[in-house]
Order: C-alpha cells, then sequence, then structure tokens
C-alpha cells in the first residue's frame, strides 16, 4: 500500500521537448509529483542526468546499444535499466504509476499508450499519432478500460478547458487555431525551395523537429485536426482551422447561442502540460503573464491550402476513414525524415503522401494488427515514392 499521496508519473520520451518541459513542471511542485518511469529513445546522456536529478524507479532506453552506458552509470543510484519498447509496455502497466506523459514522437508512441489505457491510467496525451492512426480503436478502448486521456496540445488543452462545465450538445464547432508557421508569408515557389534550416526556424514555439516540420507544412494542424475529431467526439465538419500568428489564443470552442470561449496564454508548453497533470486544479507556474495592454493586435486567416496542401490531404483521410489517416501519417514520417537528410525537397512531402496513400490498400473498419500493418505498407510504398 503506498504511503504518500503524491501523484506518480511517468514520462515516455523524458529527453524531447515536451519530456523536459513537464519535468521542469514537475520540479516546481515536489510536494504533488513524483517520477517512478522515464523513458528515451538514444539520448542516454541526457536520460542518466535526468534519473540523477528526479531519482525515479525504473528508466528505459529504447536504443540497446546505449544500456550498458546507462546501466552502469546509474547502479550507484539503485535504479533500475531496462531497453526495449516491450518494457516501456510492462513498466507503465505497474500499480505504482498514476499518470503517464505520452510525449514519444510519431508512432512509436501507439505502443506504450495502448498498453497504459488498457492498465486504465490517466494518459496525458502529447502523442498525437496516436488518435490520428487509431483514434475509433483507441477512444473505445479508453472507454472499456476506464482510462482517463487529458490533452497536452496547446490547442486541444484549451478546447478542453473551454468545455470544462459545458454540455456536449451546447457545442456548434471547434475552433483550431494555427500559427501558420514560419512560412506563413512564403509564395508558393519559395515554399518550394525551403531548406530544412529554413522550416525549423518556427517564429512562435521551441519544439522537436519532426513537429518543427510538421508546422512549416500544415501538416501538424491537420494531425490536431484528426485528433481533434476523436478526443473530442466531434465531427469533422464542426473543427475548423484558423490561422492565427501570435499564438496567443490557443483555440475556442463556439457555442450554439453565438458565443465562444477561447483560452488565452503567452506560448509556452509548460502551462497545458501542467493542466493535464494536475487538472481540474491549477496549480502555480513560474511562467510569463500575458499583459493584454503591451499585447497589441491579434490577427486571425483561414489557412492557405494551395500553399499548404497538406492540410487539405488530413481533412480527406479523416473525410475517408478506416485507415487512411494512418497511412496519411506513415507516410508523412518518412517523408519529413527524407526531408530532413536532404533527399527531397519540401515541395515533395505532400507528393510523396498521396502517393504513397493511393498504394495502401484502404480497409474501412480496421482492427490495430491492420493499423500496424497499414502502417509498415505505407512506410513502405513512401520509401519507393522517395527512392
Amino acid at each position: 500500500m503506498r504511503q504518500d499521496t503524491k501523484i506518480h508519473i511517468a514520462v515516455l520520451g523524458s529527453t524531447g521537448s515536451i519530456g523536459c518541459q513537464t519535468l521542469d513542471v514537475v520540479s516546481q511542485h515536489p510536494d504533488l509529483f513524483q517520477v517512478e518511469l522515464l523513458t528515451a529513445n538514444t539520448n542516454a546522456d541526457l536520460l542518466i542526468e535526468q534519473a540523477g536529478r528526479f531519482n525515479p524507479g525504473c528508466v528505459i532506453i529504447c536504443d540497446g546499444s546505449k544500456y550498458d552506458a546507462v546501466a552502469a552509470a546509474l547502479d550507484p543510484l539503485d535504479i533500475k535499466v531496462f531497453t526495449g519498447t516491450e518494457s516501456i509496455c510492462d513498466a507503465v502497466s505497474g500499480d505504482n504509476i498514476d499518470v503517464v506523459v505520452a510525449a514519444i514522437v510519431g508512432f512509436a508512441g501507439l505502443k506504450p499508450a495502448i498498453a497504459a489505457i488498457k492498465a486504465g491510467k490517466t494518459i496525458a496525451l502529447a502523442n498525437k499519432e496516436t488518435l490520428v492512426a487509431a483514434g475509433a480503436l483507441v477512444m473505445d478502448m479508453a472507454a472499456r478500460c476506464g482510462a482517463r486521456i487529458v490533452p497536452v496540445d496547446s490547442e486541444h488543452s484549451a478546447i478542453f478547458q473551454c468545455l470544462q462545465g459545458s454540455h456536449r450538445s451546447d457545442v456548434e464547432k471547434l475552433l483550431l487555431t494555427c500559427s501558420g508557421g514560419p512560412f506563413l508569408n512564403k509564395t508558393k515557389e519559395e515554399i518550394a525551395g525551403m531548406t530544412p534550416e529554413a522550416a525549423l526556424k518556427h517564429p512562435r514555439w521551441n519544439m522537436g523537429a519532426k513537429v518543427t516540420i510538421d508546422s512549416a507544412s500544415l501538416m501538424n494542424k491537420g494531425l490536431e485536426m484528426i485528433e481533434a475529431r476523436w478526443l473530442f467526439d466531434m465531427p469533422a465538419e464542426h473543427i475548423e482551422v484558423v490561422v492565427h500568428p501570435e499564438s496567443i489564443i490557443h483555440s475556442a470552442v463556439q457555442y450554439r447561442d453565438g458565443a465562444i470561449i477561447a483560452q488565452l496564454s503567452v506560448p509556452d508548453m509548460r502551462i497545458p502540460i501542467q493542466y493535464a497533470l494536475g487538472c481540474p486544479s491549477r496549480l502555480r507556474l513560474n511562467a510569463r503573464r500575458l499583459d493584454f495592454a503591451q499585447l497589441g493586435r491579434l490577427t486571425f486567416a483561414a489557412p492557405d491550402t494551395d500553399r499548404f496542401p497538406c492540410l487539405a490531404i488530413a481533412r480527406k483521410a479523416l473525410d475517408c476513414g478506416g485507415n487512411a489517416a494512418c497511412a496519411m501519417n506513415a507516410a508523412n514520417e518518412v517523408a519529413v525524415a527524407a526531408f530532413l537528410q536532404g533527399k527531397i525537397p519540401f515541395s515533395a512531402i505532400p507528393d510523396t503522401i498521396t502517393s504513397a496513400m493511393s498504394r495502401t490498400p484502404f480497409v474501412a473498419s480496421p482492427s490495430l494488427d491492420d493499423i500496424f500493418a497499414t502502417h509498415g505498407q505505407a512506410m513502405a510504398a513512401a520509401a519507393e515514392t522517395i527512392n
């Protein structure tokens, strides 16, 4: 029987952007949170540093070649060390964990998220791909297993907060805001020739490379649109994307009486992370406050799907249903990796996705096995397109 009343946390992807900011939030409330599990893919040095600071019971390094170094470094601290995705799935199911921060980037985060859901945990979800690839299956599983999914993405957290105390039947529309990324004011021709270095310079947010490139192509907003459909059980036609370069309004909910409730703050991911960990309580956070007097004006526009076709591709995948969004997501992962490696131009990202989707068998009502099969098929098709 556990003696303390702290919330015991697993941070999956602790060395990434969201993981590091989660640990910053935890460090501000040592009386409320206890870190039980940290996982990383390859960044052994930072994982060792984090483990020394937060003293979890267990760490997992997915890259097996780094296991010996991590184990040797943490042996004096009596911290258990494991390797591999299956170890993560086993660890998140333990009785010693209350909340799982799912911050592993990409499709790789799906298996651990499913394991945590099956164990009935509260999931602080930062991994969009879990709901993009398998939204219907994941939400049904969460309902059956008594797992609670709380969004971490700033946009979905904003909607989640704006829905508090309301009846879903009163909701008319979800307004998903979008910064527009680093290429917002570029022409179609300029965007086509942009380099990875230019695409990684996001004007508002500090994110990992994959998410930043997705933001530059607006695929990130497409993924968020699909995620919102499942997270809030909202039909696609009631989800609207609005370009808002200042990133002050993080999203809003329009109600059937015409009222709109929005969530505003400075661009700081620690705010939605902390809300996901502590909601419905609002804990104090050492962060910059929004100053309306200094704010100036806020601007809004409709997204341009001619310059940013990935958003239209995502909308089409959502309308198709089945495994279409899973195929799209897999092809996008391959295309983004190829762009970052200099193998394809930025303009080839949407073309690669469209080609791969057309060559991936469509499944109207996919099982989890179908989802994993689709992911592999679409990745192979995208790789063939690139090669």
